[in-house]
């Protein structure tokens, strides 16, 4: 026990002598213990661990939100296709004993109804009096005999669309569609 008073008695006068050494020179140095030379050397690099997160968590993210917005444009051309096909019906509804191509009459009415849907893409199949005409095209010319006065029209749209995120496709035949069935009070 005597040996062991010794030496940290001695060791505490050499660490007073080294400190005041070293504060004579005009240094701030301070001596520390070996654990806390260690810790800050290991301390010395947290400053860069924000950005590495951040690198880490940004692409998730955008996939995320590129996800989100190609979604919401599909949501958005299913939304102005059945919003074009009920235009298009309550047209045909109206005009239905003065036209005499319906089919073109309403493929018009439902691309001026949708102006942002590519006009090319869109399909559109009309039953009238439960019949649904040969069309070519967007034409059924000759069809307006199966406008019957009471009867229901009813007009069915399709539409392509893509969902695609950095230019990998999603979803492969992905078809938006609508249907509206008219009827004459």
């Amino acid at each position: 026990m005597k040996i062991w008073d010794s030496l940290h008695r001695q060791a505490g006068i050499l660490t007073r002598s080294l400190g005041r050494l070293l504060g004579a020179k005009g240094g701030n140095a301070r001596l520390r213990p070996m654990g806390g030379r260690a810790r800050g050397l290991f301390a010395r690099g947290e400053e860069g661990g924000a950005l590495v997160e951040i690198a880490l968590v940004t692409p998730a993210l955008l996939g995320l939100l590129t996800g989100i917005i190609a979604f919401g444009l599909a949501y958005s051309n299913q939304l102005t296709l059945t919003q074009a096909t009920g235009t298009a019906g309550q047209y045909l509804a109206q005009i239905r004993t003065s036209t005499t191509d319906p089919c073109a009459d309403v493929f018009t009415a439902l691309k001026n109804a949708a102006p942002g849907l590519s006009a090319a893409k869109i399909s559109v199949t009309v039953t009238m009096n439960g019949t649904t005409p040969t069309q070519t095209g967007a034409t059924c010319s000759g069809a307006q005999t199966d406008l019957v006065a009471g009867k229901p029209v009813t007009v069915y749209a399709t539409y392509p669309c893509t969902l695609s995120i950095y230019n990998s496709t999603l979803t492969s035949g992905c078809s938006l569609a609508a249907k509206v069935t008219e009827y004459e009070y």
